[in-house]
């Protein structure tokens, strides 16, 4: 049975960064939640798009041509194949939509790679 989802009480259940939650599935997707503080790793996903929308702080994004700077209540889609590597100076909450079969460290294995997302 589906329940209202409070997105700022699923964010007070975890403090780690760089590990994203599973809060909803639905049509083959996955909506995720993330904190993030510091450098994740230039990564890309052959074959799926991916929405980083930012719900508190601000993220910045480089890509293989330019660097975008993304603001809360702002969301950017980075398209399939592009490297990219989100950052964040200060600690900054992330919602993504993103295909279940997208891996979270793309076609990159590093010591933060997570395997299988924890639903929360």
């Amino acid at each position: 049975m589906n329940e209202v989802i409070n997105i700022e009480e699923k964010f007070s259940l975890f403090s780690d960064h760089l590990s994203p939650k599973r809060i909803e599935k639905l049509n083959g997707q996955q909506v995720i939640l993330a904190k993030l503080k510091g450098e994740f790793v230039f990564h890309k996903h052959d074959d799926q798009d991916e929405l980083f929308m930012v719900i508190k702080g601000q993220l910045i994004l480089e890509l293989e041509d330019k660097t975008v700077v993304v603001n809360p209540g702002e969301f950017y889609t980075v398209p399939r194949g592009v490297e990219h590597k989100p950052t964040a100076k200060e600690e900054t909450h992330l919602l993504l939509f993103e295909p279940l079969e997208t891996k979270h460290t793309g076609d990159v294995v590093a010591d933060i790679t997570v395997e299988e997302y924890e639903e929360i």
